[in-house]
């Protein structure tokens, strides 16, 4: 298909919006790389499952894939809800969102009608399968065996990136990050099977329907004609996860330092690095094939904890049911460690400051990915001395699903329509409202962007991406935010929370209020509701006790108590006499007030006790061993060398 270019213009928004639901085509939605029909078959998964399945849960690909939502993509109530809305708002809209979920389903030409229907059982089983992606080519690749396949092709993408894939139509090869691999199939050894750039084929979301105008918005293009460029950028942003880790400083050579992501590396890099890392065993159940420590794990999770679980209740199959749950713990992982929370309080006047930060731990914004609904706040809560909740901030209701947004502190992306667009896309039976919008292929501006940025942010390379921090500013080199509270002079105890949820209640009833083409909304809203209402996980919580915060005179503490060694390595022994029977909590908190651990939580009789605490996972420093007993508090300076 030859591209033109095409002027924008105010009269292209009357002639795109005709009637209630916008009168586009498939040709609206074009996009270049392998077409249906161009890329053969695909094998059924289950035929890989009888050598990469079945022999050990823990590394075999088969099980972890099984329980990531690539597999479910195409079974996730969320995105076919909100498919339906978008073929509501776009005919033929869904043949975009049906790509990146379905991908050999679209290439064997099942992706018409847009609303999934002619998608067979396996296409809607497996999502994005094992046969789709290791069937992957670079579309700036280079190889001979590569070119022969895309002489073969119209349109070449101009990169990675919105579901423009090179798909071969060789039926039995298969492509791999090994250049070793003793297979039974043929193998082509892949180097882009190992670079973020494969990510980004699905990764990178644009809207073609929307090009950007010399005046920086987006403007829809001529009703029924592909967009004017392909290239990433010139279209309407949706998400840009794998362009954010572009522009950090992840995207390096040597990459960063982790503990906590990478598996067997020290350093990550790649995507591949986090949701793939590396760990030890064999990639399948045959004899003679290596034992490797480079083995990619096929995680492949983000933050997604709660669709997992309706899928359980849709799909209750056992070997389904055990690899989501495994794939809730992996993505749990992966939450709590995409950030780390610092708490420092201090006192101010008659009540006390809290400075909450939050540290961007991963190769891109946080949160990331598609932002309808997704987000991530803090919970601040103070109580006094007999525990009263005083103050809080982001409080959220588990029962209602209701976020308290007075004040809190919401790190999340939201899009918008235009007045233009709005105008033109209403008629009789429906009027749509510019600002912020749910309507996704409607939706050309965006309207909040507050996420935290990863390291290597520049404001400059982010705007570049069509990135950048929208209502919010954060200067270059930042990948924390930081949050101020000003709280009451009775306050005792503060406790705080970082919270993720997958999707909201607003956007769960918008999915059942829009819809009149089919159930997919209400069925979400019921699974929704009787699941828990996408409950908020916890990815970091700390907790200070005001009155650890300033100990001046330790000459009245009880000589009954003993602490030694001290300064000590690896164990304290607290030794002390108690006259009567009492509870005790014994916690021990930084110079800085925040506390590190409880050691002791309970009921005591009367007599001599000796607790041993070990440190010797507690980083060196001064802390405050604090003592709570019923009719006072004692506190006491410990070294840890």
């Amino acid at each position: 298909m030859k591209m033109r270019y095409i002027k924008i213009g105010a009269v292209l928004i009357i002639s795109m919006f005709l009637i209630g639901a916008v009168a586009t085509t498939l040709d609206d939605f074009f996009l270049p790389g392998s077409q249906p029909g161009q890329s053969g078959t695909f094998d059924n998964p289950n035929q890989c499952a009888n050598c990469h399945g079945d022999y050990d849960l823990g590394v075999e690909p088969m099980h972890n894939w099984k329980g990531s939502m690539m597999a479910q993509a195409m079974r996730d109530p969320l995105f076919l809800a909100s498919m339906t809305i978008a073929n509501q708002d776009a005919i033929d809209s869904g043949d975009l969102c049906i790509r990146c979920h379905s991908p050999s389903g679209w290439l064997e030409g099942r992706s018409t009608p847009t609303d999934g229907s002619a998608l067979n059982a396996t296409d809607i089983e497996n999502g994005v399968q094992c046969h789709f992606c290791h069937k992957l080519i670079d579309p700036e690749s280079t190889s001979t065996v590569d070119l022969a396949y895309m002489s073969t092709l119209t349109d070449i993408p101009p990169q990675s990136g919105n579901g423009m894939f090179v798909v071969d139509s060789d039926n039995n090869t298969k492509r791999g990050p090994f250049n070793d691999a003793n297979a039974n199939h043929p193998v082509i050894y892949s180097t882009f099977h190992s670079e973020s750039t494969l990510c980004a084929t699905c990764h990178d979301v644009s809207n073609p329907a929307f090009s950007k105008a010399p005046d920086g918005t987006y403007q829809p293009n001529k009703l029924g004609e592909p967009s004017p460029s392909f290239v990433t950028y010139e279209m309407f942003p949706v998400e840009r996860t794998y362009s954010e880790w572009k522009m950090s400083a992840y995207n390096s050579p040597g990459g960063i330092p982790s503990a906590v992501f990478g598996g067997n590396k020290a350093n990550v890099s790649s995507c591949q690095d986090c949701h793939m890392k590396d760990v030890s065993g064999y990639g399948c159940n045959k004899n003679n094939i290596p034992f490797r420590n480079d083995l990619p794990l096929h995680d492949l999770t983000g933050g997604n904890t709660f669709i997992p679980k309706l899928l359980m209740e849709l799909y209750p199959d056992a070997d389904n049911v055990a690899a989501l749950t495994a794939g809730i713990l992996r993505a749990e992982g992966m939450l709590k460690n995409a950030a780390t929370m610092n708490l420092n309080v201090e006192p101010n006047g008659s009540g006390f400051e809290a400075y909450v930060e939050i540290i961007n731990e991963t190769g891109h914004k946080l949160p990331s990915g598609y932002p309808e609904g997704r987000r991530m706040w803090i919970n601040l809560s103070a109580f006094d001395i007999d525990d009263n909740l005083i103050y809080e901030s982001g409080a959220y209701d588990t029962a209602t699903a209701i976020l308290d947004m007075d004040g809190t502190k919401i790190y999340e992306a939201k899009l918008g329509m235009s007045e233009a667009v709005a105008t033109a896309a209403s008629d009789e039976t429906k009027t749509y409202t510019a600002g912020e919008s749910f309507h996704f292929v409607l939706n050309n501006m965006i309207v909040k962007d507050n996420r935290i940025p990863p390291r290597g942010f520049t404001n400059a390379n982010f705007e570049a991406i069509q990135s950048a921090p929208v209502g919010y500013t954060y200067d270059d080199g930042a990948y924390s935010d930081i949050t101020e509270y000003y709280l009451p002079e009775d306050t005792y105890r503060i406790n705080v929370k970082l919270l993720y949820q997958t999707t909201s209640k607003e956007y769960v009833e918008f999915l059942r209020d829009e819809n009149t083409t089919d159930t997919a909304g209400q069925t979400l809203y019921d699974l929704w509701a009787a699941n828990g209402k996408s409950i908020p996980v916890i990815m970091n919580e700390a907790e200070v006790l005001t009155d650890a915060l300033d100990i001046v005179d330790y000459a009245d503490i009880d000589e009954q108590l003993h602490i030694y060694p001290n300064p000590a390595n690896n164990l304290i022994n607290i030794k002390f006499n108690l006259k009567t029977t009492s509870p005790l909590k014994l916690d021990v908190f930084s110079i800085t007030g925040v506390k590190v651990e409880t050691v002791y939580n309970g009921d005591l009789p009367f007599g001599e006790y000796k607790i041993k605490w070990e440190t010797s996972q507690v980083s060196s420093g001064t802390y405050i061993m604090r003592f709570k007993f019923p009719d006072r508090v004692e506190s006491r300076l410990i070294i840890i060398k």
